[in-house]
This record gives C-alpha cells, sequence and structure tokens, in this order.
C-alpha cells in the first residue's frame, strides 16, 4: 500500500461522505502573465474560503489543480478542500490546453476508481477549464481528441466540463472543445467566479 493510499483509506474512514471531486484546469501560459495570474492566484483561495463556509460542501468537495502552458502540471493531486493549499501560478509559455484536458480527465478516472475501491460514492465530478486563449503549439490532432473525450464524458454523465474565458479568449474556439456554453469572465474578476463556483 503506498502513502498516497493509506492516506486515502484514513480520510475515508474518517469521512464516509459522498464525495464532489473537482478540477481546476488552469492555463498558465505566458499570456496570463501579470494581473490575469496574479488575480487567479487570488481566486484559489477565494474557492477554498467560499467551499469552506459550507460545512457539508467542505466535507465533499475535493479539489485537484492541473495548470497547462509548455508542459502539464499537477501542482496539487486530490485533496478534501480544508486541507487544499492553493499553489502559487507563474504564467510562461503555449498553450498545451488539449494535453491538460488529458490529464484532468485522466486524473478523474483514478480518483474514481479509488472511491469505488474504498466504497465511497460521489457526485458527477466537475472540469473548470479557464484560460484566456485557445491552444497553441501543440498538435491540432491532440485538441480534437481531447475535445471527443470531453464530449463523450459528458454524454455519458462521467463528467461535468465548464469553459470559462478570460477577457480575449476565443469563445467560439472553446465551443468546439466542450459541450457546455463557455462563459466569458467580466475583466480579472475571478473573486467573482470562484464565489460562483
Amino acid at each position: 500500500m503506498t502513502v498516497g493510499s493509506l492516506n486515502d483509506a484514513v480520510e475515508f474512514a474518517e469521512n464516509p461522505e459522498p464525495r464532489c471531486p473537482c478540477v481546476l484546469l488552469l492555463d498558465t501560459s505566458g499570456s496570463m502573465h501579470g494581473r490575469p495570474i496574479d488575480a487567479l492566484n487570488e481566486g484559489l483561495w477565494v474557492f477554498k474560503m467560499e467551499v469552506c463556509k459550507d460545512a457539508l460542501a467542505a466535507r465533499r468537495v475535493e479539489v485537484a489543480v492541473v495548470t497547462f502552458d509548455d508542459t502539464v502540471k499537477v501542482p496539487q493531486p486530490f485533496i478534501g478542500i480544508e486541507d487544499f493549499e492553493p499553489p502559487v501560478l507563474t504564467a510562461q509559455g503555449l498553450t498545451h490546453m488539449g494535453a491538460g484536458l488529458d490529464t484532468a480527465l485522466d486524473l478523474l478516472q483514478v480518483r474514481k476508481r479509488q472511491y469505488k475501491l474504498s466504497g465511497i460514492t460521489y457526485y458527477r465530478p466537475w472540469v473548470f477549464l479557464i484560460t484566456d486563449g485557445e491552444p497553441q503549439g501543440e498538435p491540432d490532432e491532440a485538441v480534437q481528441r481531447a475535445a471527443a473525450r470531453v464530449r463523450d464524458d459528458e454524454a455519458s454523465k462521467r463528467v461535468a466540463c465548464f469553459a470559462v474565458g478570460v477577457e480575449g479568449a476565443n469563445l467560439d474556439r472553446l465551443r468546439t472543445i466542450v459541450a457546455r456554453e463557455p462563459v466569458r469572465l467580466r475583466g480579472l474578476n475571478f473573486r467573482e467566479l470562484f464565489v460562483w463556483l
């Protein structure tokens, strides 16, 4: 048994509540440098505080953070919201959105398997894609494959994927990637967005 699976076993024994896994899929490409990435970092703390205000949600929501620029990283694997310490994000490089989507969906598959093995029920997982652009720097076929996977998972009710476009984002392009209508963020108001989430 790995340390991670032991921690999960203890957590699930102490808190057998149904879970709601939530992946924050965040664009950290170069165009997010400066005020946008600062506002996003602040927004992550707002998200934690707002969820923790609701005692039931605090016991059920698990969050993971996936970032994408030239590379895809998982600075925060799944963790209970009360233990979530938002990472400090920096911006650089291009926008490997397709690879980011694949990583987010892979994380969810693994987490759902862990729930099932531990007898924990769960709600439909959420993925929140937050970007100020569109895919760049990766083959279009990779983006199309990831988009097909998102749409298939949505149709099969395996995930609910929401796209949020920061000002300047290409919402028409995002519509070809996610099944739900993308939402445009007003300015850099991540605080309002994360309160809504």
